[in-house]
């Protein structure tokens, strides 16, 4: 039995989306999506912080180019299980990258750190010492 829809086919139905099977998904139309992360700031530097479970350390390429600092990863994984009369493969792709501005002037370049730990990318940017806060000096009347 053939079944017409009357909606228009580039625009999705609501229902199409509510009845998803989000579980299949990993939430975007694409299989993919973007590592959360977390930036932090503090006097002495700044702290980029990606959740990028299931990855090696020599999965990552770090640039930073004219003060933006650039993140991506790409990995391609393979699985074959042979069985009585077939072979099954099931290939799978997953690759990211974000980029982020750096304030100029700011940033020493040369002392940027990233390390790689139970799931999570964190990168270190030190700031120049002309950059970091001057504390407050009390000036004594004489």
């Amino acid at each position: 039995m053939l079944v017409k829809s009357n909606r228009i086919p580039v625009m999705p139905s609501i229902f199409d989306d509510f009845f998803k099977d989000w579980s299949l998904s990993n939430y975007s139309d694409t299989n993919t999506t973007l590592p959360a992360v977390n930036i932090k700031e503090n006097e002495n530097e700044f702290t980029v912080e990606v959740a990028v479970p299931g990855m090696d350390k020599k999965d990552f390429k770090i640039n930073l180019d004219d003060n933006v600092l650039t993140i991506s990863s790409e990995k391609i994984y393979e699985n074959e299980d042979e069985n009585d009369k077939y072979t099954r493969k099931e290939y799978s792709y997953q690759s990211f990258e974000r980029s982020f501005n750096l304030p100029k002037d700011v940033v020493n370049s040369d002392k940027i750190t990233a390390n790689y730990k139970n799931g999570e990318l964190v990168i270190n940017i030190p700031k120049k010492e002309e950059a970091k806060p001057i504390p407050p000096k009390l000036i004594e009347v004489k």
